[in-house]
């Protein structure tokens, strides 16, 4: 089977929409967060949607297959929150290692099926590693500004623990998403090195930062440009942003991004900016003229969507994609 690191030469790859949105479908109860696993925890595990990977793996499964059907070449695993920093919400850190796997596993067999089914079109499976809750980067308390919460050193292990399972569970590639402040993500692909150079193994590694608001800055303040430079001493398959913004507002932080890298290049905007109920308004058909700009101005290497986003705007983006060249990668002296 041809590997993801070929297959995004040749063409335009879809990657998936959101898990979260497509989740609420089903109205999951308490009980059935808990299953009967989990029936008698202590703790309220409504909201744990990483978990649902152990106690609702057929509704998991069935949002995978959604998203290729409607087209995507890869699906992100249900590992958002899969850290012992993300799980201590729930008091459920002794699990982390159990949940990647699984969720790995699951999304791995849905691939598998469909790449068994059209060989010519492989789907892939990416990893799916959140920002965490907390900021290495910055104070959450106002008054005390040396504090953090967090040091690089747990992010580090936490991480590592993360991916380790997600290699093990099947995936093709890891993606460190959404991230908000760069050193989290530092020490993130810090831990995929450590693995890489431990088990001497070479996976592919994908990274995509959000841009917070129109100051065009991450949460922790940096440019797109400094965001960039921050990571590009790592070897990285692509490099992007994705969520708080729509495909219109995204549409200028993508363009420096493609101009300033050597990587191949990714979004996954939300389906536009959230009305006054939190809640996304942006129709398939809207998002996909807002992409199709992306695509005619050569910015992209991979295209998807965040919050708020379903199969149908995957299946709308991926009917414009492929009628595009991928972004020629640039080479700088």
């Amino acid at each position: 089977m041809p590997s993801i690191t070929e297959e995004i030469k040749k063409r335009i790859l879809v990657l998936d929409g959101a898990m979260g949105t497509m989740l609420q479908r089903y109205e999951f109860t308490e009980e059935d967060y808990r299953g009967e696993r989990f029936k008698d925890y202590p703790h309220s595990l409504k909201g744990n949607n990483d978990l649902l990977s152990i106690t609702q793996p057929h509704a998991i499964a069935e949002v995978h297959r959604k998203y290729f059907e409607a087209g995507a070449d890869i699906v992100e695993t249900n590992t958002f929150s899969g850290t012992t920093i993300g799980m201590a919400d729930y008091h459920m850190e002794d699990l982390v290692y159990e949940l990647n796997f699984e969720s790995a596993k699951i999304a791995k067999q849905v691939a598998d099926e469909f790449t068994k089914a059209n060989p010519e079109q492989p789907r892939f499976v990416a990893g799916s590693i959140g920002p965490t809750n907390k900021t290495a980067s910055l104070s959450p308390d106002v008054n005390r500004p040396e504090y953090r919460a967090v040091t690089f050193d747990e992010l580090r292990i936490a991480y590592k623990q993360q991916v380790e399972a997600l290699i093990d569970g099947g995936v093709d590639v890891l993606l460190v998403e959404t991230i908000f402040d760069t050193l989290n993500a530092k020490a993130c692909l810090f831990a995929i090195e450590e693995v890489k150079e431990e088990r001497n193994i070479d996976i592919p590694v994908m990274v995509s930062g959000t841009i917070t608001d129109a100051s065009g800055r991450t949460l922790s303040g940096q440019t797109v440009e400094a965001f960039l430079a921050s990571i590009s001493h790592v070897p990285l398959l692509s490099v992007g942003f994705n969520c708080a913004l729509g495909a219109e507002q995204l549409k200028p932080y993508l363009q420096r991004l493609s101009n300033e890298t050597e990587f191949y290049t990714s979004a996954y905007p939300n389906a536009g900016l959230p009305n006054a109920f939190g809640e996304y308004d942006q129709s398939a058909k809207q998002m996909q003229i807002l992409v199709e700009d992306y695509l005619k101005d050569g910015l992209i290497n991979v295209i998807g969507g965040c919050c708020g986003t379903t199969p149908d705007h995957i299946k709308a983006i991926a009917d414009v994609a492929k009628n595009y060249k991928p972004r020629e990668l640039k080479v700088f002296a």
